[in-house]
This record gives structure tokens, sequence and C-alpha cells, in this order.
């Protein structure tokens, strides 16, 4: 299984310490513990947090000649600052190097990953409908990551229009219907609209937190579901990525979806129990 994750590299900057993040770059570091070949396509700056990604990359074994250097833009980050009650607060740097990620030809690719934050700009747009007119990808999983304000109803149908395989979290899956008009009257019914909708669509999956997920098969019309497995949370950072990646590799060796929900769910345990939003392990 070859794949190309198509996204965002970005570093979550807190007062005291920095993450390596953007789901892309997660999803990316999961698929390659699992043994999957993965490339990013994507762009940092020539600086010293570009440099530092690359290296990360290249150390979970991700393919990184996709990924573009750019001169005249820095890294992405994300300012991550606390108030006195420890609540924190965000400011997503724009106009900054993944918001110019260039396209490719992406023939030999079996899966490309994408989600709609990466689309927030013309530029990354441009270059995913190219990369998709290159590609002869026999899966297109794509991710609703909404972050207020950078996702529109543009954003939102360019997924939906091009994902196979749909991933959706419970807490955005209101405004993701909001924006395309559709009413949510329970998780088998969203599924089974979207899936009229939009028929490219063979898989929805939907994750509901610590109540575990559901996955919806076009072909089958059935729901499946698993419970979140029992741990000690550390961190959610990183937590959908792993399940995203689990499932995924699990869907493309032709496990059944109850097969894939099981497995997505015993990552995304083992994930949220550590720290890092890429935790070393083997499967």
């Amino acid at each position: 299984m070859k794949v190309l994750s198509f996204g965002e590299i970005l570093w979550d900057i807190y007062p005291d310490e920095k993450y390596i993040g953007g789901a892309p770059l997660n999803l990316a570091g999961h698929l390659a513990r699992h043994g999957a070949a993965v490339d990013m396509l994507s762009a940092v700056g020539c600086d010293a947090l570009g440099n530092e990604a690359l290296e990360i990359l290249e150390k979970w074994g991700v393919g990184t000649h996709l990924v573009k250097s750019l001169p005249d833009k820095e890294t992405g980050s994300c300012v991550v600052t606390l108030d006195e009650s420890l609540t924190p607060s965000y400011d997503l740097k724009t106009d900054v190097a993944w918001d110019y990620i260039p396209h490719c030809d992406a023939k030999g690719f079996d899966v490309l990953y994408f989600g709609t934050l990466a689309l927030r700009g013309e530029c990354n747009r441009y270059s995913l409908n190219k990369t998709l007119e290159g590609g002869n990808f026999r899966e297109i999983f794509c991710d609703i990551n909404l972050r207020p304000p950078f996702f529109d109803r543009n954003s939102i149908e360019v997924v939906l229009n091009n994902a196979t395989i749909l991933k959706i979290s419970e807490e955005e899956l209101d405004a993701m219907l909001d924006a395309v008009g559709i009413k949510n009257t329970g998780l088998e019914s969203v599924c089974l609209e979207l899936e009229s909708r939009y028929p490219q669509i063979k898989v929805v999956i939907i994750t509901l937190g610590s109540k575990g997920a559901v996955a919806h098969s076009t072909l089958e019309k059935r729901l499946y579901s698993v419970e979140a497995m029992p741990c000690k949370v550390v961190s959610t950072v990183g937590a959908g990525d792993s399940f995203s990646a689990a499932f995924l590799w699990s869907y493309m060796n032709g496990a059944g979806l109850d097969e894939c929900l099981s497995h997505a769910s015993e990552i995304a345990s083992l994930t949220v129990s550590q720290y890092d939003a890429v935790p070393e392990y083997t499967v």
C-alpha cells in the first residue's frame, strides 16, 4: 500500500514547549508505524522548524521528497496561550509554507489522504485538483477538520465530492451538515444521506470520542459500531489521526469494517494514553 498524504505540517507552540503536528503528518506517521509506504505532499520553510520537521518525518520512515522547502515562507505554527485557569487559546498562523503546497504526479499511489484545513487557500485547492487529476487512486480518504474560521462550504464540498472513505467527528458533524444543507436525523440516516448525495463514498466513519465510533458501508447498507477501549487518557492530541491511519491500514489490507473499527479503536486508545501524537509502537 502506497499512500500520499496531502496537507499541513505545523508546530503547536506552547509557552515552554513545542510539538509537531497537523492531521496529515500525524496520519503519515501512524501509517509508517504500520509498515505502509507513505509520502507527505506539503511545504515547510527554510528555517529551524522546517528542518526539524523533515528530520522527524525521516526518522518515522515517512517520505519527504515531495515536501517543498520555501525560502520566503515560514514553517506553519499554531501559538497556544494559556490564561490564569490554564484554558488554551489558539492562533493558527496564516500565509505560511503549508499554504503553498505544490502539486505532483501522483501516479503509483494507491491512496490519497487530505482534509479540509489544507484547503483554506486557493493555491492548495489548485494543487489538490492537479494532484487528483494526475492520480489513479484506489481510495481517497478524507477527514473533515473544521478549524474556524478556516473552512467554508466550498472546502467541505471538495472533500465530500472526492472522498471514497469519509471520516468526521461527532463534535463537528452538525457544522458540516449545516454547511451542505443536511439535517441530522440520526447517525445511520446521516450516513445514508451522505452516501446517496455523494455516490462515490463507500464508507462513512463517525468518531464519538469516549463513546467509540461507527462506520457505515454503502455496499452492505449496515452500521457497524465499536466502543472506545478503556485506558488512562493523558492527551487526546492526534487521537483521531491515529484512528484514521489504523482504520485505513486495515481496510486496505482487506479487513471487514468491524475489524477495521476494532483495530482503529485499539491504536487510538494507545495514542491517548501517551503524550506523543505519534508514539512508538509495532503492529
